[in-house]
């Protein structure tokens, strides 16, 4: 099971000047749609008079999930050479945008490729690259009458606690190793319930105890 993948740590620049043409590359570390959406919109209110907003992105970790846009150059010559710095760097949930101003000289199919590209692979030259988890973000609801058995099982398995509430019903979010998630689950549910491990099963319910997946990170 694939559950790390590389990233960028923030947001990085690079630059490139071809012939007179000027590109400024601008990748972010991103998550959903609205985060590319967020980025593309922030860098076109910096660059308002530029001719082209070209880009490329891939996010998850199945590598299904990808595209890239040339923003009216030439097809082929602007998003597939972002989006193979991407790939070439092997990250994901990154987005890159790569903004031209013409310098007057026209750069052909083979210049505007190489600027692209190179523009896009200084970005990722002057980012910090890291390496991520996949983790599955979950949240146990449960009764005060097995508050102690839940914190004790929580300190135990050592989980990383994301948020917690103690209202009339107390409940805490916590986050998992995706591949140590069924079991992490199982022996949650094991400590919780005093039993032993082998008597439990992926629909085992505990009583006062209920456990519900939220997302996954």
């Amino acid at each position: 099971m694939i559950d790390e993948y590389k990233t960028l740590a923030g947001p990085s620049t690079g630059e490139l000047k071809d012939r007179g043409s000027k590109f400024f590359a601008y990748a972010f570390p991103v998550y959903s749609s609205l985060d590319i959406e967020q980025a593309l919109e922030s860098v076109k209110k910096q660059h308002i008079k530029a001719r082209h907003h070209c880009y490329a992105w891939r996010i998850g970790t199945d590598g299904n999930q990808f595209r890239a846009n040339d923003d009216g150059e030439p097809s082929g010559t602007a998003g597939k050479p972002i989006l193979g710095q991407i790939d070439k760097f092997q990250l994901t949930n990154v987005f890159i945008v790569v903004v031209r101003y013409f310098g007057g000289t026209l750069l052909g199919a083979s210049g505007l490729i190489n600027a692209y590209r190179g523009a896009a692979a200084i970005a990722l030259e002057e980012g910090t690259i890291i390496q991520k988890l996949v983790e599955d973000i979950y949240d146990i609801h449960f009764d005060y009458a097995i508050m102690s058995q839940v914190m004790n099982a929580i300190k135990k398995l050592q989980l990383n606690v994301i948020k917690q509430s103690f209202e009339e019903e107390p409940s805490i979010s916590f986050s998992v190793r995706k591949s140590e998630v069924d079991t992490t689950l199982m022996q949650l549910k094991a400590l919780i319930g005093g039993l032993r491990l082998e008597e439990i099963e992926e629909d085992t319910q505990i009583e006062g105890l209920k456990l519900n997946f939220l997302r996954q990170i």
